[in-house]
């Protein structure tokens, strides 16, 4: 594990950052940072850089409107993949565009990312998204090594209050983000309507899936689903679902 670096980003926005190399040094290196443990948690997983145009756009409401206010109401932390693209995107927007000051948390593979500050950042590199307030960069040279990691530093900052993972449009890596929460028996919100992994995971919920990882998350019990086909219901219960759920003390 290394010291804390501040990062600056173009639009002037600052994170906390830091290094780690093996899950024990977890709960130094979130002290270190500022992250207190026994917090409400979201965390978010899904699409990025394939997540459709009109998608995209189908799901952008959730941020504003439900997502980034109950964290902001409940004083809750998000924790997601932390780069500039799909729904870590939209989480990062959002948060700015309500002036939430929730702690948003990106948990992502130190050789897959761009920091802010590097000189010359290599071009297949991934930025990362500017209005999260902390990053915690793992070890990885693949997308998908964050998965774990992303569970873990939730598990840990939630110690025995309540947390809840809501999976939107996604890929091959949602399956194993999903699998990660449910290991350690975190409730997933499967955010039906939003496209791909989402809606494969939806259909098994419904008992009409074909993906034998879909059946088998399905089976675990600790999935549900919220459908947005209509979206101004869709809206309205996930929001109440969520607030629900984060609500409770454990």
């Amino acid at each position: 594990m290394k010291n804390p670096v501040k990062l600056t980003f173009d639009s002037g926005q600052t994170a906390l950052a830091i290094r780690v190399d093996r899950q024990g040094e977890l709960p130094d290196a979130l002290e270190q940072i500022g992250l207190g443990a026994s917090r409400s948690i979201l965390v978010v997983v899904g699409g990025a850089s394939k997540i459709s145009e009109a998608d995209f756009l189908r799901i952008k409401r959730l941020f504003t409107e439900v997502l980034a206010p109950i964290a902001e109401s409940l004083g809750a932390y998000v924790v997601d993949g932390g780069t500039d693209a799909g729904v870590m995107q939209l989480m990062g927007e959002a948060r700015s565009q309500i002036g939430a000051k929730f702690a948003l948390i990106g948990v992502t593979p130190e050789n897959k990312v761009a920091l802010p500050n590097q000189q010359e950042p290599g071009a297949d590199l991934t930025p990362l998204e500017p209005n999260h307030t902390h990053f915690v960069l793992v070890p990885g040279d693949n997308w998908g090594d964050e998965s774990p990691w992303i569970s873990d530093v939730a598990t840990m900052l939630a110690n025995n209050a309540p947390s809840v993972t809501v999976l939107l449009n996604g890929g091959e890596i949602t399956f194993d983000d999903a699998f990660y929460s449910v290991n350690t028996g975190r409730l997933v919100v499967v955010i039906a309507g939003s496209g791909r992994t989402a809606d494969i995971l939806a259909d098994a919920l419904r008992g009409e899936g074909t993906d034998e990882r879909a059946k088998k998350l399905a089976k675990s019990g600790i999935l549900q689903y919220v459908n947005l086909i209509d979206i101004e219901n869709g809206v309205k219960n996930l929001g109440q679902m969520i607030k629900d759920l984060l609500s409770t003390q454990e």
